[in-house]
Order: structure tokens, then sequence, then C-alpha cells
């Protein structure tokens, strides 16, 4: 029997390594407190967290690839290697790395497809042609470089998704997620529109460190101080914020009407979808308003009518609440062409058609224009992508489109008759009809400078085909 004291000289180098890396983990936060400031420090500390987290499994960097897109989409490392990586390119390239290992180490020996991978893998081959062949338009800066991969980034996650989602639990758990993040991304929206607009200015301006801008953040219609102020929460861009709460708005529609809501009761639910609802109108994008209702009616005409209810509710509030007659004020105005935001995209629609009819099949590419009558710049995803990658490009996108309603509609029988997976199917659908109603008249889901946009874009439609797949399979 060994005594206590023979064991004790092996404790002490454990405890005393363990004291001297607690004490040099102090050294350094100190120094860095010193250095940087406060806001630097914890941002660093805190990504460092959820980087260790994250590299454990890759469900763990699905969701923080959620939750950045939604909290924290334009963030990125206070520091610059060839170019300055942002938060999403680590949690979706550490998502995309641990799925690679996976299969590096025999964890995974084969790979779920789905009838829309190949018009997937299409798109994705067309856009890189068009990126190739139309280099010599423009400088390939490194900015340029790192977007592109971004692009391709998104498209691969499809693939890492629908592979790892392989039954309604896994999709129930990214889905609740999904909605969670969208909530407390609309709720921060909400709670520093209805702050002091000089308050306001200061809690954003102390992003900078991490590529946020500064001063004054706070935006207008218009980008005119004496029209309304839009709800920005950490998009800081409007338009794209109220375009993913659509999205996400959608998705939890459902769960209003669901026999079994997978964010917990019925009261929960409601209480998301009308924080994610009122952030949208505050954004005053009419573009997401109406990609918002339309995800409804999708929803509504599949299966869940009452949800029409929820439509006339909105219309009502809309039509008659004095907070949203300003809204209602500027949608009459896009719909007759009055006001100077529809103004300016009329515009661009007519020089977009311009730059496809000159470079109809492959579009001129992502790195610039062959002259300086055209450019790249249209507020409408369609447009861009057919300026970019020619009809061509949009042809392998309305085939992707295509199979995954087509394949939806073709298996909805089975999906109906799983209670667990049908209100996220019908909520990843009515999710993407929102994105594609939104891309009528805004660009940002195929924008290279709107990487959280579009990676939201991708990942509904990776929800999408899995919910599809998943439909009525035995649970483990």
């Amino acid at each position: 029997m060994r005594s206590s004291v023979s064991e004790t000289p092996r404790r002490l180098p454990q405890g005393l390594g363990l004291g001297l890396l607690i004490a040099a983990a102090a050294v350094a936060i100190g120094a860095a407190l010193g250095f940087a400031g406060p806001v630097l420090t914890v941002g660093v500390v805190l990504a460092l967290a959820v980087a260790a987290f994250v590299i454990q499994r890759l469900d763990f960097g699905l969701y923080a690839t959620l939750f950045v897109i939604l909290l924290f989409p334009y963030g990125s490392v206070p520091f610059k290697i060839v170019f300055t990586p942002t938060f999403l390119d680590l949690t979706i390239g550490a998502a995309v790395a641990i799925y690679l290992l996976q299969w590096m180490t025999g964890a995974r020996r084969s790979m779920t497809t789905t009838p829309a991978h190949l018009p997937i893998a299409l798109f994705a081959g067309l856009a890189f042609f068009a990126f190739i062949a139309g280099l010599p338009n423009g400088p390939l800066t490194p900015n340029l470089l790192r977007q592109f991969a971004e692009l391709m980034l998104n498209l691969i996650l499809v693939a890492v998704l629908v592979d790892h989602i392989v039954d309604s639990r896994q999709l129930e758990k990214l889905a609740r997620v999904l909605m969670w993040a969208g909530a407390l991304s609309a709720l921060i929206g909400i709670v520093l529109y209805v702050l002091p607009t000089e308050l306001t200015n200061q809690i954003l301006s102390t992003l900078r460190p991490f590529g946020y801008p500064s001063g004054n953040v706070v935006r207008y219609v218009e980008d005119n101080p004496a029209n309304y102020q839009r709800a920005i929460s950490t998009a800081i861009d409007p338009n794209a914020l109220g375009g993913m709460l659509a999205m996400v708005g959608a998705l939890i529609a459902p769960q209003l009407v669901a026999r079994r809501p997978v964010v917990g009761p019925r009261w929960l639910a409601v209480a998301l979808f009308g924080v994610v609802s009122l952030c949208v109108v505050l954004t005053f994008s009419r573009g997401a308003l109406a990609g918002l209702a339309a995800g409804l009616a999708l929803i509504a005409a599949l299966r869940y009518r009452r949800l029409l209810i929820v439509l006339v509710i909105g219309g009502v509030l809309m039509l008659y609440l004095p907070v949203a007659q300003g809204y209602v004020e500027r949608l009459v105005a896009g719909l007759q062409g009055q006001d100077l935001a529809t103004q300016m995209r009329l515009g661009e629609y007519k020089d977009a058609f311009t730059l496809i009819s000159r470079y109809p099949v492959f579009g001129v590419g992502f790195s610039g224009t062959p002259t300086a009558d055209l450019y790249l710049g249209v507020s409408s995803a369609y447009l861009l992508m057919a300026s970019q990658m020619g009809l061509t490009g949009i042809a392998a996108f309305g085939l992707v489109i295509g199979v995954i309603y087509g394949w939806a509609l073709v298996r909805r029988k089975a999906v109906y008759a799983d209670e667990a997976s049908a209100p996220i199917w019908l909520g990843a659908l009515g999710g993407l009809a929102a994105a594609l109603t939104v891309g009528v008249v805004d660009h940002y889901f195929f924008n290279l400078d709107f990487q959280a946009a579009s990676a939201l874009f991708w990942i509904m439609i990776a929800f999408s085909l899995a919910a599809t797949r998943v439909a009525g399979k035995p649970q483990p």
C-alpha cells in the first residue's frame, strides 16, 4: 500500500504546471488589456474559446457558423494574413476541415447525395469558369480571391450539411439553433432601434476593432436622417438584415401550428416569430417584408392553411397601426416608382440589361467589366448573377431551384407522414421562397460583399434537401 507522502511529488508538477499556465494566461490578458484595450481583448478571448469549442465536433462548428451568420456577420479578426479573415471564414472553414478529417480517418466512408447535388456542382463549375474567364476585366486582389473562395465554401457547405444530417433529430437541432440565432439578432435590432441614436452609435462603434464601421452607424430611409430610422442589429445593412430575418421568420412560421414545436411551448414559438417579424418591419425593407409574406403564403398553400390568418392579421396591422404608416407610404411610393430608391433601382436594371445583352452567354465574371461604360452592381440577385455568369449561370441556378422544389413535391406524402420533419421541411422551403422573392429587388444573396447572407441562403437550401431526404426514415 502506497503512502500519501509518496504520491505528493507526482502531483506537485501537475499543480505547478497548471498554476504556471494560469499565471501566463493572466499576464497575457493583462498585457492585452493594457495595449489593445478591453473590447479587442474580450473579443480575442471569446474567439479563442469558440475556436476550442468548434474544433471538437462537426456539430459545434455548424452551430457556431449559424450564430456568427446572424449575430456577428461581418466580424473579422483584428489582424491580417495576406487578407483579413472573417469569423465566418473561420467557422465555415473549421466545419469543412472537420468534415474532411472524418473522411481521412475513416469515420466517413460514403457520401449522401440528392438529385440537386449535380445541378449545384454544375452551378459551382460555371461560377468558377466565369471567375477565371473574367479575370482580364479587373485586378485579382486578395480580397476578391477571398470573397470568391467564400462563395465556393458556401456551396461546399450544402454537401457537408446534407451528408451530416442523417435523421430528423439532427435536423431539429440545427433548425432550433438557427431559429434562436435569428430571434436574438432580431431582439438586438429592436433594442438598438429603441435606444437613443447616440447610444446606439456608441455601442456599435465598439465593434470597430473587428472590422465594423464606427461613428454614425445608424441607418435611415434613403440615408436621410430626416426620414424613418431603420433597424440594423449587428448586420449594419438593414436590407441584408431584413432579408436574412425573412428567411428565419419563414422557418419559424410552421412552428406556430405544428403539433410539437421544436423550440418548446407554442407560446415561445409565437414570441420568436413575433420578434423576428417586428424587426423585419423595422428594417423598412419592402423586399424583406414581401419575402416573408411569400414564404408564409407558400407554407399555407402546401399545408398549414391557418397561417393565412397570420398574413391577414399582419396586413391589417400594417394598414392601421400608426407605427406602420410610414412603411405603407414607402410601399405605395415604391409600387408607383416615385421614391428615390426605386428610381435608382430602375436605372440599375436598365444598365444591367445592357451589360447582359452584350455578354449574354457567360457574363463578365466577378472582377470587373471590359469597358468603362458598364459596371457590376444592381439591386437584383438575378440580374447580378446574369451579369457575372451570363444566362448560362441563371439557367443553372434555375435548374437547382427547380430540382429542389420538384423533389420536395414528389416526396411530400412521405414528409407529411413524418410529424417531426414536416414543419421544418415546410419552413425551409418557405425560407427559400422568401430569399428568392427578396432576390428580385435586392442583391445580397449573390453579392460577394455579403458573405453571411449568401451562406444563409445556401444553408436554407441544405435544410430543404436534408428535410426532404430524412422524412419518414426510422430514428436510431
